[in-house]
């Protein structure tokens, strides 16, 4: 006979929320990032380019001309992120704590960074199958032709007369995660020591391979963009005074005539993007 007894049972809490799971933040490594507190950082780049002569012995020579282009970086749009707890909740909730909260506030904004960096994709140069031997048009990567979209980058950087930049900076790809899978394909069944070295630890964001550093993101933009080229070159703006900083509000106005009883957890982020026009052949859109 089956007996039914009416229990109950003690309950363990844990006093933190559950990890988040944050998006990669790739633009630290792949962009120029300038802290500052100026709206426009302005740059030039010579657009004319003066050319050499022949010398013609006991004749004079002939002056030559030039002309600089300014192009300017602005610090004008960004995001924000506030949140406002009741008092009551907040002081009874083990979880929504001040610095749980703006830990969250500030991955959110970061990964906006990453998501407006990658949208810049239409400022660089395409990169597409035709850039690898094949047919134009889009590629599709896989584990036979990811080592030649690797080789296809550094030769467009050469051509481009970007070797003594890829020297001091590098080459960085920003693969989709089923790009860095099929990277990591690759490497293991190529090699020896780095291919045993994978297939025994796998492989890892920042892998350094074939001379590049490889990083993925799951927020490049929409139609098929992969971001590579020569690191460094992307400029990126972010408003100094303003990144990181957290602002605890109490008792935020509800309207023109009210105040909410709780407190206000508030951050922001203030950026701006330049391609520079004379390094844009050094970054590409590879379009997948």
């Amino acid at each position: 006979m089956a007996t039914s007894n009416t229990i109950t049972y003690a309950t363990q809490f844990e006093d933190v929320l559950q990890d988040r799971l944050d998006h990669p933040q790739t633009w630290k490594e792949m962009c120029d990032v300038m802290m500052t507190d100026t709206r426009v950082i302005s740059s030039s780049y010579m657009s004319t380019t003066p050319s050499v002569t022949t010398v013609t012995r006991g004749t004079g020579l002939i002056p030559q001309t030039f002309a600089e282009t300014a192009e300017t970086l602005t610090i004008s749009s960004g995001r924000d992120l506030g949140l406002t707890v009741d008092l009551g909740d907040d002081a009874q909730s083990p979880w929504s704590k001040k610095a749980e909260l703006f830990d969250r506030i500030g991955a959110l904004l970061n990964e906006f960074i990453e998501t407006d960096v990658l949208a810049q994709h239409a400022t660089w140069t395409d990169f597409d199958n035709a850039s690898i031997g094949g047919a134009a048009g889009d590629i599709t990567v896989s584990a036979s032709n990811i080592d030649d979209i690797i080789r296809g980058v550094k030769r467009e950087i050469r051509e481009g007369n970007g070797q003594s930049l890829m020297n001091r900076y590098g080459v960085g790809f920003v693969w989709r995660a089923a790009d860095f899978e099929l990277l990591e394909a690759f490497v293991q069944a190529n090699g020896f020591a780095t291919a045993d070295t994978a297939l025994k630890e796998g492989t890892v964001e920042g892998l350094r391979y074939m001379g590049c550093d490889h990083f993925w993101s799951n927020d490049h933009a929409s139609g098929g963009h992969i971001f590579a080229g020569v690191k460094k070159i992307q400029r990126l703006g972010i408003l100094k005074s303003l990144y990181g900083r957290a602002f605890v509000i109490p008792f935020p106005g509800s309207d023109t005539n009210s105040y909410m009883s709780g407190v206000g957890y508030y951050s922001r982020v203030d950026i701006g993007h330049l391609t520079p026009t004379a390094h844009a052949g050094l970054v590409y859109d590879i379009n997948v």
